[in-house]
């Protein structure tokens, strides 16, 4: 009920952001791309796409902006900004001389109507699995509201592997003005390896083959040819903190935003294809979010690790070890289970441990460079901590 009252200021405010800046997203085809994950990965594929078949594109998701060559940092924790700062970077598309827009669309984001006034010509729907449950209750909200994004679009691009293509059919087909265009593994999707095969050798793991039809699934409704496309899946290079391969010699080390039991499920089977020896997983939840997920998380990471080290996700105004402990109660049967609250020394003890042909998982933060401990934003970069950590390793 409360929500629904902020929402309503909420609108007001996205509705004077698009007459400040002119409504400057009616110049531009947008594409929009959601779900719970994937989304980052698809979106800046598609910028790629766009921009290797020629066309002048911009691109805003949560690891920052591009926009006319020029790259901008988002603020830590937000996918889709405030109403004034999304018309903002879009004024700068339009005025930059893009003509197309790639945009991450958040839940929050579509419910708090930051995305009101733009018209999506293509939509993404990457997948729906339970999160958020802090803000939108029930699964079912949750699903509504990603929805409400593909009603908005000419074009819906929907993964019909994903267990919620059935729920969002439904829903979508009382608007008769979008049109489906469906992706999956089988040949029974509209966009699929058989009909359209790619070369991807940066793309590992089977969701990374899920994110890449669904890219070319929004490039085909955007016209674009298939010898293009093809090109640009080819050279294209996952963005920072998604599968990123930060280290690899004697043993390897991945940084990966993974924050939710489906991805938790997605990278771990993908790590498990290349490990040698043992997996060793970092990784925490954050505060004053989905409190549910905790125990998946753990239950999950338990099947394919081989030492799990439980640490620090921003955990806010909560208690870091009480996190930890709710993630502990869903692993199954491990004897190397290690509690290290600071996120620092945490990652400090798994490089230390880690052996020859070990892979090192660490997971939650990737991009983002501000973590919470419950005083404010503190400056982060996981990759900073883990040079230091491998320049001190004995």
């Amino acid at each position: 009920m409360w929500q629904s009252i902020k929402n309503i200021y909420h609108f007001f405010v996205a509705l004077g952001a698009n007459i400040f800046f002119l409504f400057p997203s009616r110049r531009l085809i947008v594409v929009g791309v959601t779900g719970t994950d994937g989304k980052t990965t698809t979106a800046n594929l598609i910028f790629h796409i766009l921009k290797k078949s020629g066309k002048k594109a911009a691109v805003v998701t949560s690891i920052g902006s591009e926009i006319r060559n020029k790259s901008s940092n988002i603020n830590s924790h937000v996918t889709t900004p405030s109403p004034f700062s999304l018309q903002w970077l879009i004024f700068k598309a339009w005025i930059s001389g893009a003509k197309f827009l790639v945009l991450e669309v958040t839940s929050h984001a579509i419910d708090q109507f930051r995305i009101l006034g733009i018209p999506f010509y293509v939509s993404i729907l990457t997948n729906i699995t339970s999160e958020h449950q802090d803000y939108h209750k029930t699964y079912d909200n949750y699903l509504k509201t990603k929805v409400k994004l593909l009603k908005k679009s000419k074009y819906a691009i929907i993964n019909e592997d994903d267990a919620s293509y059935s729920h969002v059919k439904k829903i979508v087909n009382e608007n008769d003005k979008v049109r489906f265009i469906t992706y999956g593994l089988s040949e029974i999707s509209d966009i699929n390896p058989t009909k359209y095969p790619f070369n991807s050798p940066f793309m590992v793991g089977d969701f990374n083959e899920y994110n890449t039809l669904a890219a070319i699934g929004a490039a085909k409704a955007l016209g674009l040819s298939d010898s293009n496309i093809q090109d640009a899946v080819k050279s294209f290079k996952p963005p920072k903190g998604r599968f990123d391969i930060v280290y690899s010699s004697d043993f390897t080390i991945i940084v990966d935003f993974a924050h939710t039991p489906n991805s938790f499920s997605n990278i771990l089977l993908a790590v498990k294809e290349i490990a040698k020896g043992k997996i060793i997983h970092v990784f925490g939840s954050a505060g004053e979010r989905d409190r549910l997920k905790r125990p998946l998380m753990g239950e999950i990471s338990s099947k394919y690790s081989d030492i799990i080290i439980l640490t620090s996700e921003d955990p806010r105004s909560e208690d870091a070890s009480e996190i930890i402990e709710q993630i502990a109660s869903g692993v199954k049967g491990k004897e190397q289970l290690i509690k290290i609250i600071d996120r620092k020394e945490a990652i400090k003890a798994a490089v230390q441990m880690a052996e020859k042909n070990d892979v090192l998982l660490i997971t939650g933060k990737g991009h983002e460079n501000s973590i919470n401990y419950g005083k404010g934003e503190e400056l982060w970069d996981e990759y900073e901590v883990i040079e230091e950590a491998l320049s001190k390793k004995t």
